[in-house]
């Protein structure tokens, strides 16, 4: 993803589909060009780089 497609999701608090290594994340927030996620299916807190975040349905 780029940063202002994560700000915009963040702004906005729409629904989105956010994906992380093939695992469903939200954005927690962003500091520079890491964001830290949450992963859906579980507890864990990670901070990721923005780019290797992607959204389902850019791929499909």
């Amino acid at each position: 993803m780029k940063l202002d497609r994560v700000q915009s999701v963040l702004n906005n608090k729409e629904k989105v589909d956010i994906f992380y290594d093939e695992r469903p994340v939200w954005i927690q927030g962003v500091n520079d060009n890491i964001a830290k996620v949450g992963f859906i299916d579980n507890f864990e807190e990670k901070d990721v780089f923005i780019e290797d975040l992607y959204e389902r349905n850019l791929y499909n």
